[in-house]
């Protein structure tokens, strides 16, 4: 199936012709169209708050929530949350960490939010590859979504950038094979058309929280125009007040 090639469903998605509200607050005075945050920190914040692991990815996705909540505030189209990187997967950790993210996207499931605010859940990575329960979830999670169209939400599970990139020269390499492109017309845009975010606009900022100074390869392709922030707050500590701030910090200063 082709969600399998791309790492996420596909579809036809008609987002770039949306027209903003007049507003004139700070947040909507610039045009901010996709925001992407890396989850870092959270075993460290499990440590220092003497707190499970599990607890600690409880208060992550409750953080999650409250950014989804203001994306709809700032009326911004596309926010992208990187979630499980590939990493983690050869982590002792790695099972309780799946078993938080299905409690999380069987949450998104019946959350009214998600249905009232028209927002489409993507998942971008190997999601395929996962364990089963997780696998079977997001699959629900996309199709229950898949007609949204005002808001667009993308969380990368199993995610690796340079594994992005290997996989849309698989594409690339399928179509040569068969004749159906010839390799000197290969474009940015062909790159573009096969990896995982195709249907997305690159992001306007990328947020790095947990006090890492690298972005990991996250959206390696999309980021290369992208800002780039690096926030020292560990992520279950991250609140619609600090991205506010960073927002108006980056983006509205005279």
């Amino acid at each position: 199936m082709l969600y399998i090639l791309l790492g996420g469903i596909v579809l036809y998605i008609d987002m770039f012709g949306i027209k903003k509200k007049k507003d004139n607050s700070p947040l909507k005075s610039k045009s901010i169209r996709h925001i992407a945050l890396s989850l870092n920190g959270i075993d460290n914040w499990s440590k220092d708050h003497n707190q499970e692991l599990g607890g600690a990815w409880k208060e992550s996705f409750l953080a999650v929530k409250e950014i989804m909540a203001l994306q709809v505030k700032m009326d911004v189209p596309i926010f992208t949350f990187n979630v499980l990187p590939m990493e983690i997967k050869g982590k002792d950790t790695f099972s309780l960490v799946v078993d938080s993210l299905v409690e999380f996207f069987n949450h998104l499931l019946s959350w009214d939010f998600i249905k009232e605010n028209q927002v489409k859940i993507s998942v971008l990575g190997k999601w395929y590859d996962m364990p089963g329960r997780l696998v079977e979830v997001i699959k629900k999670l996309t199709v229950e979504t898949k007609d949204y169209d005002k808001f667009f939400v993308n969380f990368c599970v199993n995610y690796d950038g340079q594994e992005e990139m290997i996989d849309s020269f698989r594409i690339i390499a399928r179509k040569i094979k068969s004749a159906t492109l010839d390799p000197d017309s290969i474009t940015k845009e062909e790159i573009k058309d096969n990896i995982y975010s195709s249907y997305f606009m690159p992001p306007d900022i990328i947020i790095i929280t947990g006090g890492k100074k690298s972005l990991g390869g996250f959206l390696l392709w999309d980021s290369i125009n992208s800002r780039a922030y690096f926030f020292d707050k560990l992520w279950p500590d991250f609140k619609g007040d600090d991205l506010t701030s960073i927002i108006q910090n980056v983006f509205n200063k005279k």
